[in-house]
């Protein structure tokens, strides 16, 4: 990922990112994690403080994890710990996991695992790496619902935000009908702004 980070692409994607969390979150806000062997929580972004975020908050800071070894699978249960132990809601988890290839297998069985839990993942390959692993997750079987899917941006420069957003939010209006239907998420009523984004973006309620 270094040189995603340096030439900018990564600060690209974040912000492309932040307008979807504007409009999904309660709040706005865009959690956000970073790791190579170790993984590190990092300060929230939002729509006032994105600005050069990217260099800021993680090329500046020695002390973030990043640039090593790559090792998922911490991370992604440290996800999981948050939104499911620490910050108990009726509300899905729509988590975009960044990754430029090389994914380490054992998150397989994390997937397959967190499909009882109000979790959808989103892989974003970003680069020219190889997401041959990644691409297998949309097709893992023996889930109680299919909580995973993959899209690859080779360049966000030269994507538009429909196509991007067309992508990015494809599976996961199926993934809450399935997981509504198989008791993985609750029915929740959602206030005017949320209930007019899910009718604008997935043609549906999120009831």
């Amino acid at each position: 990922m270094r040189a995603l980070y340096k030439n900018g692409t990564v600060q690209k994607v974040v912000e492309r990112i932040l307008a979807v969390a504007h409009e999904f979150d309660d709040d706005g806000v865009l959690d956000v994690w970073v790791y190579d062997n170790e993984f590190s929580r990092l300060k929230s972004v939002t729509e006032l403080d994105f600005e050069d975020y990217v260099n800021r908050v993680i090329l500046e800071d020695d002390l973030i994890h990043k640039f090593g070894r790559n090792n998922e699978l911490p991370v992604m249960e440290d996800v999981i710990k948050k939104y499911i132990e620490e910050e108990k809601s009726d509300y899905p988890t729509f988590l975009v996991f960044i990754n430029d290839g090389g994914c380490k297998k054992n998150i397989k069985s994390l997937i397959e695992k967190s499909a009882v839990k109000p979790i959808f993942w989103q892989f974003v390959g970003i680069g020219n790496g190889n997401f041959d692993f990644l691409k297998k997750l949309d097709e893992l079987e023996d889930r109680i619902v299919d909580n995973a899917n993959f899209i690859h941006i080779e360049d966000i420069e030269s994507t538009s935000d429909r196509e991007l957003y067309d992508q990015l939010l494809n599976e996961f209006p199926l993934w809450l009908k399935a997981a509504k239907k198989k008791g993985v998420i609750k029915t929740v009523q959602e206030d005017n702004r949320k209930e007019g984004f899910f009718k604008r973006i997935f043609g549906m309620q999120r009831k």
